[in-house]
């Protein structure tokens, strides 16, 4: 069982007074990778334009770009709201980046009061996220937004 709050504190000790966005999106994607169990792929998705484009991560190499409304990351960004996903393979227009995926997570991430891009987690454990886990990747997304 992750325990969210010292992984919270982790973040929050790696990033602060970090001025660039990229070393810390890449420390936190590290961190995810290094804390949570079966995953396969860890990492962000930065707004551009109309569209989800490729940010840094942990992992096989994955989609560039995702358009909103497709996919669990699109989806996520539509509705404003983390998508908990127990099978990919029943989710309606799944991108399949990495066929080894069978599980998902995606949580919006806000700056300025508008979705800046998601943090999205895949395991190819089918069920492997709880809502134990959206908690408190909610939580580690509040942390991240206060340096982006």
């Amino acid at each position: 069982m992750t325990d969210y709050s010292v992984l919270c504190q982790n973040l929050s000790a790696i990033t602060e007074g970090v001025p660039y966005e990229t070393a810390n999106l890449a420390n936190a994607s590290a961190l995810l990778w290094e804390h949570l169990p079966n995953l396969n792929w860890a990492g962000f998705y930065k707004m551009i334009g109309e569209k989800l484009v490729l940010g840094p991560f942990q992992g096989k190499t994955a989609c560039i770009e995702i358009e909103i409304g497709r996919g669990v990351c699109g989806t996520a960004v539509a509705e404003n709201k983390t998508q908990l996903v127990y099978d990919v393979h029943q989710f309606p227009g799944h991108i399949a980046c990495d066929c080894a995926s069978n599980s998902e997570i995606v949580v919006p991430i806000h700056v300025d009061g508008k979705i800046w891009g998601v943090l999205d987690i895949d395991s190819p454990v089918i069920g492997r996220f709880s809502e134990e886990d959206k908690i408190g990747l909610e939580e580690f997304v509040k942390v991240l937004e206060k340096v982006l």
